[in-house]
């Protein structure tokens, strides 16, 4: 009997206590942020996607415009190698091969500049972004603001209220 009384006891307890859990997690206020739509949707993103355009598109055309002419030059051999005399096949071979690792080079370097670009970039979205989101966190008092998750509940997701901010914030 005493034993009965001790357990009913300690489950009253485990109760008492997952009441007020209960209770303190509806105060508890959660958002989440989906980082992907920040960067489709909010203008800071879409201008420093145009901005990089802008920049690499003269350097992209003419690196499309040297790929064509080695190209055109490596068909124009093929056809004429077999009436070219070895030296003049192979000096030819040679020509095309350094033009080519000149090409190479030329688009990792292209390459890579953008990349460094468009991580620039990204960061000053993430970081007008982080501050957006602090804003509408703290007007809207979150507790927390997720940024990854497996699932999230729709009614959770301030996405737009961030995008909203950050568009306001680009326009002054």
């Amino acid at each position: 009997m005493k034993t009965l009384r001790h357990f009913s006891q300690v489950c009253l307890l485990a109760l008492g206590a997952l009441g007020a859990t209960v209770a303190s997690a509806q105060e508890f206020k959660i958002g989440f942020v989906n980082t992907d739509r920040i960067f489709r949707e909010a203008s800071t993103a879409k201008n420093a996607q145009a901005k990089l355009e802008q920049e690499f598109a003269k350097r992209e055309k003419d690196l499309v415009d040297l790929g064509n002419t080695i190209k055109t030059a490596s068909d124009k051999f093929e056809r004429e190698a077999p009436t070219l005399s070895e030296t003049q096949r192979n000096t030819r071979q040679k020509q095309l091969m350094d033009q080519d690792r000149e090409f190479q080079r030329k688009r990792r370097e292209f390459q890579e500049d953008l990349n460094t670009r468009k991580n620039e970039e990204q960061q000053v979205v993430i970081e007008r972004a982080n501050r957006a989101v602090k804003q509408v966190a703290e007007s809207e008092k979150y507790d927390v603001i997720f940024q990854e998750a497996v699932y999230i509940n729709p009614k959770h997701d301030i996405t737009d209220k961030v995008i909203k901010s950050l568009n306001a914030t680009a326009g002054k």
